[in-house]
């Protein structure tokens, strides 16, 4: 094995993720095993679940956590999601809101456009495919006579939308994750 394969291997185990708890529990957020380990060692964090294994170094041998908690509360203001065009695709479920294709080839659009003062927000932001993006052109959606599936709006930042991605990795999670 060289140099560079076993950098490579211990990169990849330092950048699984871990779910942080807050101190009652509640999700907080998901870091990579190095942050994880730098919290175990200053001692603001403990283990709650531990199923990969050890990290082994000269002088000590190290759990390698899946889930840590927090030794103390954060209080943080009401969670939300990012306005990204990766959010309003994964909103929409990837499908157009105009014709109800779908794909991975999809474009975002202004319902009202920007010329015609439409905001840049979750209310005015809709999934399209590039056919209906340029048929609606820059006309609002009354007028080019297009209909929307759905309204758009803000999803909820909930536990299981903002972590529900990790869960095919990490099955250990869904206790703590489903009941926030």
């Amino acid at each position: 094995m060289t140099i560079n394969n076993l950098c490579a291997i211990i990169s990849v185990v330092m950048d699984r993720p871990v779910l942080l708890l807050n101190a009652n529990y509640a999700p907080l957020h998901v870091c990579n095993t190095r942050r994880a380990m730098g919290l175990l060692i200053l001692g603001k964090a403990e283990i709650i679940l531990n199923g990969r294994g050890v990290i082994r170094t000269a002088s000590l041998a190290l759990p390698r956590p899946s889930i840590l908690r927090l030794s103390f509360m954060v209080h943080c203001p009401r969670p939300r999601v990012k306005l990204s065009k990766k959010e309003i695709l994964r909103r929409d479920d990837y499908t157009c809101q105009y014709c109800g294709r779908q794909g991975a080839r999809m474009t975002i659009d202004h319902v009202t456009p920007k010329r015609l003062q439409g905001a840049h927000d979750w209310h005015n932001l809709v999934t399209a495919c590039p056919a209906c993006n340029r048929r609606k052109g820059g006309a609002t959606a009354a007028k080019a006579r297009m209909k929307l599936a759905s309204q758009p709006h803000e999803p909820k930042a909930t536990a299981n939308y903002l972590f529900g991605r990790y869960l095919k990795q990490n099955q250990e999670w869904s206790n703590f994750i489903k009941g926030w």
